[in-house]
């Protein structure tokens, strides 16, 4: 099943691996270069069906780093265009994935110790549902007024048109990690006591805007799926996967293709039992109870395994992270050792007889 063709909307991949976006924390002002078009295409030569670009910020406010992509403004089109036109001619979907850091904003590079930073290098204020700040030596953000949430919706539908004009032909929205939306949804971070906080119905409401506004922005034809944080790991106390598959519902409703399935990530030091395939069960109970197609990621580093989530009926699709930065040819191993057929670039055609 793992080379099986998969539609989403008008769009076929060819198989049923992703690669999740992953920041690279490698741009300047916002603008993707070299590094992504190595980066992306490479995973693009090496096999998979789906290659996602990064969390790109809709806002420049909403970069987790000074560092990461962006689509705030147009002139940042034509450099993700140059990367999009060589995935597509590898076989490849491009995606890419809107997203605004909301509290976890303006911080540096992991390799740079990946703690906040002050202007000019970072700037200020960054914001959020509620004016609580993620960590001890963070930023306090600004709680959102409620006239200023208008603009952040609309800076979602304006980057996801300049995704169209880019040539991308699927879009994530960043529902997860505790970035802004993942922030409206959890009362950990939502204490708000006006329409957008307090009750689920009040606290998921960010969410379906911000589907509402991208909806709006692409083709009926375009396909877009949402990550979720499917669980905080702090049961009852934060956002749980009875509340995902309950959102879930609703995201169909409006539009969204599938849910890629994550966890975690609304605040620091939270125990999370992590294990090869961890998530994978969650994507399972919202596939079945939500009725909506789902990616599974986590810790998927074999071809058996992979094959084995697809086969069981837990998920559509299979997102891996580290197993591609460690292998951007593991589509073409993982075919190999399933016995699968599959196009290979001819220019590589040689090594793989």
């Amino acid at each position: 099943m793992l080379f099986e063709p998969f539609t989403l909307r008008g769009v076929t991949l060819r198989n049923r691996i992703g690669v999740s976006p992953m920041c690279q924390y490698s741009s300047t002002d916002g603008f993707a270069d070299d590094w992504h078009l190595v980066h992306l295409g490479s995973r693009a030569v090496g096999g998979a069906g789906l290659v996602m670009a990064e969390a790109t910020a809709v806002e420049a406010r909403g970069r987790i780093s000074p560092q990461d992509l962006g689509l705030w403004k147009d002139e940042q089109i034509e450099a993700l265009a140059r990367v999009v036109r060589f995935v597509r001619a590898q076989g490849a979907v491009a995606a890419l994935q809107l997203a605004h850091a909301g509290r976890k904003a303006s911080v540096s590079r992991p390799w740079d110790g990946d703690k906040p930073v002050a202007p000019p290098e970072g700037w200020a204020p960054i914001v959020a549902p509620s004016a609580i700040p993620f960590d001890d030596g963070y930023q306090t953000p600004l709680a959102l007024p409620e006239a200023e949430i208008a603009t952040v919706l609309q800076a979602f539908g304006a980057a996801a048109a300049r995704a169209v004009r880019a040539g991308f032909q699927a879009l994530e929205i960043h529902g997860a990690h505790g970035y802004l939306i993942h922030e409206f949804l959890s009362p950990v971070t939502n204490r708000r006591e006006d329409r957008w906080g307090g009750s689920f119905e009040n606290r998921v409401r960010f969410a379906l805007e911000a589907v509402r506004a991208v909806r709006r922005a692409v083709p009926d034809d375009l396909p877009v799926l949402m990550r979720l944080s499917t669980t905080d790991w702090l049961g009852a106390a934060g956002w749980t996967v009875e509340d995902s598959i309950a959102l879930a519902r609703r995201l169909k409703g409006e539009g969204i293709d599938a849910i890629d399935c994550s966890s975690g990530g609304i605040a620091p030091r939270i125990r999370i039992d992590a294990g090869p395939g961890y998530q994978v069960a969650n994507a399972a109970r919202i596939r079945a109870e939500a009725d909506i197609p789902t990616a599974a990621i986590g810790f998927i580093t074999s071809a058996s395994q992979a094959e084995q989530t697809l086969r069981s009926g837990q998920a559509d699709l299979v997102f891996l992270a580290r197993e591609l930065l460690r292998d951007p040819y593991w589509p073409l191993r993982a075919a190999r050792e399933l016995h699968a057929t599959v196009t290979l670039p001819v220019q590589y055609g040689r090594a793989w007889r």
